[in-house]
């Protein structure tokens, strides 16, 4: 049983992982858009690009941790012999 709480365990840091780069780059995109607002057009680009590249994070941040997720139940059914 300890090998499936260390599991549960590295799975819980990882997933922290994930979604503190995601809001880490979230902040500084949304300092970096901001810092560039006072130029229009360059504003307008920093806003979009950080935009897209927001939504293509975030979905990249949720499919990471669906798959953490689905090792984790895998884990732990190995683990509890519910195959």
């Amino acid at each position: 049983m300890s090998e499936y709480s260390d599991i549960q365990k590295a799975v819980r840091v990882e997933k922290f992982r994930i979604w503190f780069a995601w809001a880490s780059g979230g902040f500084v995109g949304g300092f970096i858009a901001n810092g560039t607002s006072d130029v229009p057009i360059l504003g307008v680009i920093t806003l979009i690009m950080f935009l897209a590249l927001g939504v293509l994070f975030t979905i990249a941040a949720v499919t990471m941790t669906n798959r953490l997720n689905k090792k984790a139940e895998a884990a732990r059914r190995e683990v509890l012999g519910d195959l």
